[in-house]
């Protein structure tokens, strides 16, 4: 495992805004008293969130004191759990699923454009927009290549059209989320090939269908 360790360039403070705040007081009042502590993946999740996908060490330090823990062990769960960040991420935050079926489906392809576009993994690009890195699995095997960018899914992606989601994100173009091959969900590219037989569905096949399992009803009844 690799050693994660805070940013070495941290800001002075940090403080939940008012509408996080009471987000984070909601989460906390579902555990019992002396329990409070169950609730801190949650909060350290709202604080990297509000502080622009990366979690500083006032963050964890503010968690710590809400939650009554020893700023310690906030930090060793903030190191330990890679989906917190521990540096600046930029205001996209790309994850690259590389794991087998996106790698099948072409993730080495959409990995060099990020070298090209964004640069090198963990580093936030010239202009400040973009970083991005490899990760495991994101559970879109069925519409893969694709990435996560914050909190968004993008799918069915080729080269071409990661590169110019990319240049509308840095334009502040709007972008559609999820396929970008404009399927829906993970239904089959180039449309259905089974179970296409309208009378599956039109209510046509019910009559012999209730007469034979009726007739089978009939048989099993005691005489």
């Amino acid at each position: 495992m690799a050693v994660r360790r805070l940013a070495e360039i941290q800001p002075e403070s940090f403080a939940f805004s008012p509408e996080n705040l009471k987000w984070c007081q909601a989460q906390i009042a579902k555990y019992p008293e002396g329990r409070q502590a169950s609730a801190v993946l949650s909060l350290l999740w709202r604080a990297q969130a509000q502080n622009d996908y990366w979690l500083c060490r006032p963050a964890i330090e503010t968690v710590a004191t809400m939650l009554g823990m020893a700023p310690i062990r906030v930090l060793e769960i903030a190191t330990f759990y890679s989906m917190f960040n521990l540096e600046p991420v930029g205001k996209f935050y790309v994850q690259l699923c590389g794991t087998t079926p996106c790698a099948l489906r072409g993730a080495d392809a959409i990995r060099k454009v990020c070298e090209t576009k964004i640069g090198p993994q963990r580093h936030v690009s010239a202009n400040g927009l973009f970083a991005w890195s490899e990760v495991e699995c994101l559970g879109a095997c069925c519409n893969a290549p694709m990435v996560q960018i914050n909190d968004d899914y993008y799918e069915d992606l080729t080269p071409e059209s990661f590169a110019q989601l990319l240049d509308d994100l840095a334009a502040g173009k709007p972008v559609r989320k999820g396929s970008q091959a404009g399927r829906m969900s993970s239904e089959p590219v180039g449309g259905d090939t089974t179970l296409t037989d309208g009378k599956l569905y039109d209510g046509s096949e019910l009559g012999p269908w209730k007469q034979r399992f009726e007739a089978v009803d009939t048989v099993k009844q005691p005489g």
